[in-house]
């Protein structure tokens, strides 16, 4: 009896190689671009010259508000007409109602293809680049200014306000640490480095800063007179208050810098009360005699 041989394995095909190296994408994978379909000049032909529908339907919109006597006059010229994409375009007519100078009339007009009708998408009054609008939204813990502050009138700080830190925390300055470790206690939260040199630079960029017209007009500086009054801390070197009743800036916290004139140097010579002539010398005048 004859015995069979065994059969041999057939191995599995191997692709050939691509000589670059690279492996073949398969066709529709997600980094293949969105196919564009061209646009057809036909249906952008229609759509340029629909300028007369648009024109009606942007008189129709202004109708609903200014009634139809009205609303003719209130589209004005055709500014301009822009592609949207293959199938639609808006145009552009200027309004001419009173208060919306820069103001224009767009409308959206599409087109399915050559044979399909030119419909109206969307009629909306759009600002154009000088027009007159309201300024942009400010949330109201922006629009506080320093001075809006009224009697009676609230301002809570904002979360995670820069300027403070938990008292807690070092506070960063020497002479707040040494108060609160002598006595034991303290503010919920104090100044930061942060809120010290913006409030520092803000007095020293202020009216009451070395820069003031009248600080350059001043016989003296604050740092040298005896109504200032340093303040405590790191900022005790840069800043004091005023303590002098006559001055302009009486109680306000100044600058070393700054100064004003009454400065406790100020001398004024002494000037007698009555106006006195000048005299009059007549040396080498000739005299005549009286009656010759």
């Amino acid at each position: 009896m004859d015995t069979p041989e065994p059969s041999t394995p057939v191995e599995p095909p191997v692709p050939d190689a691509d000589p670059a190296g690279s492996v073949e994408e398969p066709a529709g994978t997600d980094t293949d671009p969105p196919a564009t379909r061209p646009a057809d000049p036909a249906v952008a032909q229609r759509l340029i010259e629909a300028e007369e529908p648009a024109r009606g339907a942007a008189a129709a919109a202004a109708s609903l508000d200014l009634g139809e006597a009205a609303a003719d006059s209130a589209v004005g010229e055709h500014l301009e007409a822009v592609v949207e994409d293959p199938d639609s375009l808006t145009h552009y007519f200027a309004a001419q109602q009173p208060g919306y100078r820069g103001w224009r009339w767009s409308v959206t007009l599409s087109c399915g293809g050559a044979e399909d009708p030119v419909t109206v998408d969307e009629v909306v009054l759009l600002p154009g680049a000088d027009a007159l609008v309201a300024p942009p939204w400010v949330p109201w813990e922006l629009r506080v200014r320093a001075g809006d502050l009224g009697v009676g009138d609230l301002l809570p700080t904002t979360e995670g306000d820069d300027r403070l830190v938990p008292a807690y925390l070092s506070s960063d300055d020497p002479a707040v640490e040494e108060v609160a470790v002598e006595i034991g206690l303290g503010r919920a939260k104090v100044l930061s480095r942060a809120g010290r040199s913006s409030a520092a630079q803000r007095w020293h960029d202020g009216p009451r800063g070395p820069g003031a017209d009248m600080a350059r007009a001043a016989p003296g500086t604050c740092g040298t007179c005896g109504f200032f009054l340093p303040l405590a801390g790191s900022l005790r070197a840069g800043f004091g208050v005023c303590g002098n009743e006559f001055a302009p800036a009486d109680g306000s916290v100044v600058a070393v810098g700054f100064g004003c004139g009454a400065h406790s140097d100020v001398q004024v010579e002494p000037m007698s009360p009555v106006a006195v002539a000048e005299l009059v010398y007549d040396d080498g005048v000739d005299l005549e005699p009286v009656g010759s």
